[in-house]
């Protein structure tokens, strides 16, 4: 059974940086590719940050394209995601994401593990 465990959210005044782990344990697999996905009331989850078993490739959505920063510590099995400049709209529940593998994934449907989500909340 694959764990995934978010920390880091909390509130952050706009302008402001926040910055989200993601560690993974259990039955653990030499690869997985990662992502951080965010949902708010009333709307799907959306796709925030891929990255590559590797660590190699990365992808973000254009809303958080130069402001956030994914990576990976593999010897932690922890991968983060550095936010910078957050903005009101940033405001969501953050998921933590795995899927057994190397490529990079970015929808919802190629990730088989979840964390439980960690509230980010962004202040005008």
């Amino acid at each position: 059974q694959v764990q995934l465990v978010e920390s880091g959210g909390g509130l952050v005044e706009a302008g402001g940086s926040l910055r989200l782990s993601c560690s993974i344990s259990g039955r653990t697999y030499s690869s997985y590719a990662m992502g951080w996905f965010r949902q708010v009331p009333g709307k799907e989850r959306e796709f925030v940050a891929g990255i590559s078993g590797s660590g190699v490739s990365t992808r973000y959505a254009d809303s958080v394209n130069g402001r956030f920063t994914i990576s990976r510590e593999d010897a932690k099995n922890t991968i983060y995601l550095q936010m910078n400049s957050l903005k009101t709209e940033d405001t969501a529940v953050y998921y933590c994401a795995a899927d057994r593998g190397m490529n990079l994934r970015i929808t919802e449907n190629q990730y088989d593990h979840w964390g439980q989500g960690t509230q980010v909340t962004v202040s005008s």
